[in-house]
């Protein structure tokens, strides 16, 4: 770590990774294979980070390696549009009908700001709706108030202009009230609503019942467009994302993450019209070298082929994580802690703080950080990999087994009782 601080900005390429609020980082990856992880020392960890959900099929998956080496062979990068995005725009198309037009880019915080950008220039409007604990990246409008491991406040000292945080109106998640009082005060000003359907960085939040379809109401009647924000549920929680799972049809859509099996690509789409705005055909411009570069494509590709190839991916998964929820239920209540677990999918989570699961980011807050840092550590010790952040959650993938399961309740049980 010494080294690391000698050459990296704070040690580290992305903040989360300081472990702060655990007291200190992880211990140093040398590799990843399937549902596992092994340190510099050679030790071997479950992994539930997953690279923060990215790798739905398991790290190092065949099909995406072979992949990968052949598009290296022929070109990493052109410059050019070549067959293989097209083909790429179809077949998300395909799955996400709601994205009728699509523009690949390289990460979802990418996605999100273009999504905005051309919002504003579809509805000549500056101000957006966002809801606190949700992660839209690490642009100035989006980093404040957000979830994940950001500790972000709106200002000069985190580098957030006031033009920013006057632009974005940050309110509270589950709270369709709040929404449509905003729009009754500023709604002319309001080019867009931009949400996770299904957040997943404040811990793990569900919808409450009626709130999704109301937002989708109001920008119908403010002619404002709803964007979901599907970085992290997209493929993941079903092969259509959140909104086929809910049956929301968004505006704008966001995906990225899983898409690319471990390799860096995302992409922003919604209706043709909307879409219209971008240059060449319009006056948004959203660029960039890597866009859609050969690598990552085939990667792409490589992902869906392995979808198409294994139907009942999801539905194993889900019981994978239903019986590691259910695990983890009982280990709290043997340990006499009422945290509610939640899960949807491939995605499990609790938090230290009792009652019933949070709907916000408020409630999200009063979790004890300090008691999940020593139980993260306990976990650690057992050969369990967690992500070094209680507004992160455990994330199951395709090569996770029985056994790992298994193992990880046991864990699970020990580092409560500890």
């Amino acid at each position: 770590m010494v080294r690391a601080l000698e050459v990296l900005a704070g040690g580290v390429n992305s903040p989360v990774r300081a472990g702060t609020p655990m007291g200190g980082p992880s211990p140093l990856i040398a590799s990843a294979r399937g549902s596992k992880l092994r340190d510099t020392a050679g030790r071997e960890y479950i992994d539930y980070l997953c690279a923060y959900g990215a790798a739905l099929l398991g790290h190092a998956a065949e099909r995406i390696a072979r992949a990968v080496t052949g598009a290296l062979a022929r070109g990493a990068v052109f410059g050019v549009t070549h067959a293989e995005e097209i083909r790429l725009a179809q077949r998300i198309r395909e799955r996400f009908p709601s994205m009728e037009r699509v523009r690949l880019v390289t990460t979802g915080t990418e996605a999100c700001m273009s999504a905005i950008r051309t919002a504003r220039a579809f509805t000549r409007r500056e101000r957006f709706i966002r809801f606190a604990g949700n992660y839209h990246g690490h642009s100035d409008e989006m980093i404040f108030s957000a979830g994940a491991s950001s500790r972000s406040a709106p200002s000069l000292e985190c580098g957030v202009p006031a033009s920013a945080i006057a632009n974005a109106l940050v309110l509270p998640y589950n709270d369709a009230d709040a929404v449509a009082a905003a729009i009754r005060e500023c709604g002319s000003e309001i080019a867009a609503i931009v949400l996770e359907p299904i957040v997943a960085n404040m811990g793990l939040v569900l919808p409450a019942p009626g709130y999704l379809e109301r937002l989708r109401e109001l920008c119908d009647r403010n002619g404002s467009v709803l964007i979901f924000d599907e970085v992290i549920t997209g493929f993941r929680v079903d092969a259509g994302g959140a909104q086929a799972r809910v049956r929301v049809r968004p505006d704008l859509t966001c995906i990225g993450k899983t898409l690319g099996g471990g390799l860096p690509i995302a992409a922003f789409g919604g209706r043709a019209d909307i879409m219209g705005v971008l240059a060449p055909g319009g006056g948004v411009f959203v660029g960039g070298t890597h866009a859609g570069n050969p690598v990552s494509v085939a990667a792409a590709h490589a992902f869906l082929d392995e979808l198409e190839a294994d139907p009942g991916m999801h539905e194993r998964l889900n019981g994978l994580a239903r019986r590691l929820a259910e695990g983890a239920r009982a280990a709290l209540k043997e340990a006499a802690l009422d945290y509610p677990v939640v899960q949807v999918a491939s995605i499990v989570d609790f938090m230290f703080r009792t009652g019933p699961p949070h709907r916000d980011y408020a409630k999200a807050r009063e979790a004890d950080e300090r008691a999940y840092a020593a139980y993260y550590w306990r976990m650690m010790e057992r050969g369990v990999f967690l992500a070094p952040s209680q507004m992160e959650v455990m994330f199951l993938t395709a090569a996770h087994t029985e056994e790992d399961i298994d193992r990880t309740i046991a864990a699970l049980r020990g580092s409560l009782l500890d």
